[in-house]
């Protein structure tokens, strides 16, 4: 599913039109985004973590010569799968259910006229 699919989908789901649905997509990815680059966790329950993490300067091995190297430490960015997204992913769980159809719209009842 590619992100224009995933508005889509929440806009059917929500029953909002696509220009509401990306709003919230794309803000809702923009604050994740803003709050760990920031240093902040977020946490998403039943869902997903996503956290900045510090990996230190160390040494390591080549695999191919057998030789020490020095790796250089850096910023990683780290998304850790939560337990309700694992249940569902690997079929413990059944999904939620989502609405794949717009509800019709009833159509308008014409104004009744007036006697005189």
């Amino acid at each position: 599913m590619k992100k224009r699919d995933l508005i889509q989908a929440v806009a059917i789901h929500a029953d909002v039109d696509k220009k509401t649905a990306t709003a919230v997509v794309e803000g809702t990815i923009d604050v994740i985004l803003a709050a760990v680059a920031k240093g902040d966790v977020v946490n998403i329950s039943g869902f997903a973590k996503f956290a900045k993490k510090y990996r230190p300067a160390r040494m390591a091995r080549n695999p191919a010569t057998g030789e020490q190297v020095q790796v250089k430490a850096k910023t990683v960015a780290k998304i850790t799968a939560l337990k309700g997204f694992k249940d569902i992913a690997l079929g413990v769980a059944k999904p939620p259910k989502i609405v794949t159809v717009r509800k019709p719209v009833a159509p308008a009842k014409p104004a009744a006229k007036k006697k005189r």
